[in-house]
């Protein structure tokens, strides 16, 4: 079995990866959003397009 990340062979103690470096960079990106499923309902895309009219929107 190959790690996710590099490709390289995995070691039983970090399975499915190589290391704990590559497990720790797959988590970041679970983590940051990186890896994510689109919606397929249209109230997720009705959403995305407009901003919320409860929330007025705040100049930085």
């Amino acid at each position: 079995m190959s790690c996710p990340i590099c490709g390289e062979d995995t070691l039983q103690a970090f399975r499915p990866f190589c290391s704990k470096r590559c497990a720790d960079i797959d988590l970041a990106k679970w983590l940051n959003g990186s890896y994510s499923v689109p919606s397929q309902r249209e109230e997720d895309a009705e959403s995305v397009q407009e901003p919320p009219e409860s929330q007025p929107l705040r100049r930085h």
